[in-house]
């Protein structure tokens, strides 16, 4: 038996948390069927880098690829959801023993997941990649990196820049924002499309996952 699709995306929703200094998430009725108009409508403002979203290498690399310019082979296929138990950071320890691999596309579920954080206030301490993680993922050349919060690097200093350049300067493409709250590790298969909003450098997105 086939088994089913889990959405591991966020709703987005006014209130939700947002990075701080970017724009938070708004819709708002233009039109209402409850106030006498003919249909409904609705209007969008918002960050590119709200709820379940991808980040292009464009965001951090001049002259690189924007979000419109991703290989759609990049978020479809196999994928391996990895729990790291770490409090703080991904370290490239936490990682030699999954023994990751060239072309891989690699989720990483952490305590992160152990709540809804979308309805959550954003928080600053938040299990982001280290800097070593990021070079050892950078080194071994993943295809893409997923992580249950709203950004590969930690909050405050430069670490967060860092951490992006290294992983999108190596090519590797990244999810952030999943919502890793019911999904065990293992195997899946994985569908993610952002978006294609042209030359932006990234774009929310909708991710399901299947037991491979």
């Amino acid at each position: 038996m086939t088994q089913s699709w889990i959405d591991v995306s966020v709703p987005l929703h006014n209130g939700m948390p947002h990075w701080p200094g970017d724009q938070p998430f708004k819709i708002e009725r233009q039109h209402d069927l409850e106030k006498g108009d003919s249909d409904n409508l609705s209007s969008l403002s918002t960050s590119a880098h709200v709820g379940t979203h991808m980040d292009a290498p464009l965001h951090f690399v001049r002259g690189a690829r924007s979000i419109d310019e991703m290989p759609l082979e990049v978020t479809m296929g196999p994928a391996r959801v990895v729990a790291v138990s770490s409090q703080h950071q991904i370290s490239a320890a936490d990682l030699e023993p999954h023994n990751v691999r060239e072309g891989e596309r690699v989720l990483f579920r952490t305590r992160n997941s152990d709540q809804d954080w979308s309805t959550a206030p954003f928080k600053e301490q938040f299990v982001s990649i280290g800097e070593d993680a990021a070079g050892f993922i950078a080194d071994r050349k993943l295809a893409l990196v997923g992580v249950d919060y709203l950004s590969v690097g930690a909050y405050g200093g430069n670490a967060g820049g860092v951490v992006h350049r290294a992983l999108l300067g190596a090519g590797v493409w990244i999810i952030e924002g999943l919502d890793l709250r019911h999904i065990e590790p293992g195997d899946y298969e994985l569908i993610c499309l952002p978006l294609k909003l042209k030359g932006a450098e990234g774009a929310p997105a909708r991710a399901l996952l299947r037991r491979a």
